[in-house]
């Protein structure tokens, strides 16, 4: 199932309770224990200044855009094994939706 336009507004609740512990969307955001999100789209996997990613994360290449994230927020661990991402994913497909909805306005 690829991705479908979500709800931007209940996709920033999503991200409030689940993502912002571990990572940031503004320009001006710093890494944390994740990296920061901002100009995620278009930016290959494993590429954030500053971020120690896994080589698992910086091989795998992929090119973030919404049918990737729609598959990899799915089950991050699944998607590129060896990650150090420890969240289980988010299973429901409308729930992934809307979070990209959320990281396509606030990270660009």
């Amino acid at each position: 199932m690829p991705y479908t336009e979500g709800d931007a507004k209940n996709g920033a609740k999503l991200f409030k309770t689940r993502c912002a512990q571990c990572h940031t969307v503004d320009a001006e955001g710093a890494n944390k224990v994740g990296p920061k999100l901002h100009g995620l789209f278009g930016r290959q996997s494993g590429q954030v200044s500053g971020f120690q990613y896994t080589d698992a994360n910086k091989d795998k290449g992929v090119v973030w855009d919404e049918n990737t994230l729609f598959d990899y927020l799915e089950n991050p661990k699944k998607y590129i094994p060896g990650t150090k991402m420890a969240f289980a994913g988010f299973k429901k497909p409308k729930e992934r939706n809307d979070v990209i909805a959320y990281l396509k306005e606030s990270t660009q």
